[in-house]
């Protein structure tokens, strides 16, 4: 006992002394007033070098058009018998939810019906709230839990709102603003896992006890579920309604990729016997797991991504008897799935590419068959209501088809059009290729490029190379009107690498760049940017790379450890210090991802990579642009501008703006959007030309 608390004495010495050296630590302080004024600062410098960019006036009107089109597909979700519709535009800049009939909405210009207006509600309230969306109680969904954001942040307030009678229930359920997970038990009774005072949080800031809050309690007499650990990443509950089964589930998450799942069963939770690393789902019935790792259980070996069958009363008897609905192979993997009243449908990868599986129950047994879909893009499946209709929502979409929505229906093959998202650029000029590159040990990186089919290989081309490569998200194919119109048409070469630490090949792709190997994602990035000059597409000088959060470390390492690959670089919500990147904000989350910084052994690999550690003077930097947000409670805005404060102390060409509403996925209203979109575009151009 003595030696580990020495040891961990030890750990919180080293970390200190690494804050005390950081000249910069007090842009950290996120709201604090002298790092706001430095904030408003830069900002102001950028704005007034972005307004005399020749292309960016321009660039913003033909953004913010594309993003006020009334032509968009309006997304639709099907609620009682109506359908539902959150839209933004000119004229509602914070946004409508509003509802229609299927009849309505299959014409060129439905009807809706307003239910609420965010910007009314905004404006008589004095808040700055930021729509993230509603949950209505099943069967009737007549209630909604409707969450709202000040600005934008992962934070946001519950509230519950009268379906038929458009408006908030007066003494309804209330949850205050915090990183929650609220969801309905009943009509009457929530599950709620948020911030119930000191010591409810986990060390990753998301909540560590899961109660059950019925209605007439005070919130803080709602009894007591289940309580979590300070180093687990979060603890939630909620119900799961799938082809007449209903099931209440609480979810412990140990770690970003593991979790044990606790089943109610005759009125008490049962823990679910499965690894921590396997997923848990249902198909009426059956339960669906899909493990993160190799398994070997019931006498089989099943590879990582596979996706096994049981029936959920056998396995809690202990049967381990799976139907094994997929399995990867070297070029395949399982994308989504969507569950129908009688069907399951496979959203399957091959190569990056989509394709579609539908599987039913026949006399006890699952059967299999391919669904006709079109190829070389990504295609979406989503239920229309999985209780009672084997409908089902199909869009399609690449880089040069505007998304197409139709319905589907389990066992067919026909499909009704309802939308056709208009072509906000002529196609006609471009194709799409995929091309791989031969990674530093040998592994083949897969990656699309769209360009015109007249394309010259003289290197000379301005090319922009966009990645991610983490948490087992995959990079598709997807259509951009304003990456059309802002780039494409303007001459431009637009790459989308599938480098490891993504789920493109399922978790293996992923895991071969966790923690120790990430270095892997890294050399992969940097061998598509070297594929890229051999083909005669870009050279260094020609080429351009962007990428947010996860994506933003990536370019972070680009930055600093490749700098002679680029000529410019847009680096969004990035994550930069990796020597503090767990103890801000839901930091601590990602160690599952990269590490632990403040163990030793872990600080060895990841400060061979960690950029704000790895800022070198006198060292030629290509140009960059930092884009970050003031109300990003995801990944801390911090991290850029430190980075950017340490490299413009040293001469470096760079360039930061901090938006100051909207969180860590988007700015708050299309007018910021259309501003920082093109400001980014055309900073590029300038640079790449």
């Amino acid at each position: 006992m003595k030696t580990r608390l020495l040891a961990s004495a030890a750990l919180l010495l080293a970390a200190q002394c690494h804050a005390a050296d950081d000249p910069y630590l007090w842009l950290e302080d996120v709201q604090g007033k002298d790092a706001l004024q430095w904030v408003h600062q830069q900002n102001a410098q950028t704005a007034k070098e972005a307004d005399g960019w020749k292309s960016f006036p321009q660039l913003k009107r033909d953004i913010l058009a594309i993003l006020d089109s009334g032509a968009r597909i309006p997304s639709i979700e099907k609620i009682g018998e109506r359908y539902y519709n959150f839209w933004r535009d000119a004229e509602h800049p914070r946004g409508l939810w509003r509802s229609t009939t299927l009849d309505e909405y299959r014409k060129a210009k439905p009807a809706w019906e307003t239910v609420l207006d965010l910007d009314k509600l905004a404006r008589d309230e004095k808040e700055n709230w930021v729509w993230q969306g509603a949950d209505c109680v099943k069967p009737k969904q007549d209630r909604c839990l409707v969450r709202l954001s000040r600005g934008g942040g992962d934070a946001a307030v519950v509230r519950e709102f009268d379906l038929p009678a458009k408006r908030f229930v007066d003494g309804g359920f209330v949850v205050p603003e915090a990183k929650s997970e609220v969801h309905w038990k009943d009509r009457d009774a929530l599950y709620v896992a948020t911030d119930f005072g000191s010591g409810s949080l986990t060390n990753s800031g998301y909540p560590r006890i899961v109660k059950e809050w019925k209605r007439g309690q005070a919130l803080a007499e709602a009894a007591t579920l289940l309580e979590g650990k300070p180093s687990d990443i979060s603890v939630s509950a909620g119900r799961v309604d799938s082809a007449g089964h209903r099931y209440d589930l609480i979810t412990q998450g140990s770690s970003f990729f593991s979790n044990d799942v606790y089943l109610l069963q005759d009125g008490k939770w049962q823990k679910l016997d499965k690894p921590g690393h396997a997923e848990v789902s249902f198909h009426g019935p059956w339960l669906l797991l899909k493990p993160r790792q190799d398994w070997s259980v019931g006498g089989h070996d099943w590879k990582a991504g596979s996706l096994l069958a049981v029936k959920l009363d056998d396995y809690l008897q202990g049967k381990r008897d799976f139907a094994p609905l997929f399995q990867p192979s070297a070029s395949t993997s399982l994308a989504d799935s969507a569950d129908t009243r009688d069907a399951l449908i496979l959203t399957v990868l091959d190569n990056v590419k989509s394709r579609l599986v539908e599987w039913k129950v026949a006399d006890g047994k699952w059967q299999s068959r391919p669904v006709a879909a079109p190829g070389y893009g990504s295609i979406g499946v989503s239920a229309v209501d999985s209780d009672n209709s084997d409908d089902y929502f199909f869009t399609f979409t690449d880089f040069l088809t505007p998304t197409a929505l139709s319905l589907a229906h389990a066992g067919s093959d026909a499909r009704e059009p309802l939308k056709q998202q208009p072509a906000f650029f002529d196609a006609k000029p471009y194709r799409i290729q995929q091309f791989f590159a031969r990674s530093d040990d040998g592994t083949r990186v897969p990656y699309f490029v769209v360009a015109r089919k007249n394309l010259k290989l003289d290197g000379k081309n301005p090319t922009l190379l966009y990645g991610y490569g983490g948490f087992e998200v995959s990079m598709t194919p997807y259509y951009s009107g304003a990456l059309g119109k802002a780039w494409l048409d303007r001459g431009g070469v637009y790459v989308l690498g599938n480098i490891r630490g993504g789920g493109e090949y399922g978790p293996a792709w992923h895991e071969a760049a966790l923690k120790h190997n990430r270095q892997k994602a890294y050399d992969d990035f940097s061998s598509i940017a070297k594929d890229l000059g051999q083909r005669g597409i870009a050279d260094a000088r020609h080429l351009g790379i962007k990428g947010g959060s996860n994506g933003g470390l990536l370019m972070g390492v680009m930055l600093t450890k490749y700098p002679q690959l680029f000529h410019a670089i847009v680096c969004q919500v990035p994550l930069l210090d990796m020597r503090r990147f767990n103890k801000l904000l839901a930091g601590a989350s990602w160690m599952d991802e990269y590490g632990n910084p403040d163990q030793p052994e872990d600080w060895a690999y990841i400060k061979r990579y960690s950029p704000y550690q790895n800022i070198r003077p006198g060292t030629k930097y290509p140009a960059t642009l930092f884009v970050t947000s003031t109300l990003d409670d995801r990944v801390h805005p911090g991290h850029a501008r430190k980075m950017f404060a340490a490299m413009k102390a040293i001469g470096a060409d760079v360039r930061y703006y901090e938006r100051t509403e909207g969180g860590h996925g988007a700015a708050a209203n299309h007018e910021e959007e259309a501003r920082i979109a093109a400001m980014e575009y055309a900073f590029l151009w300038r640079q790449l030309r």
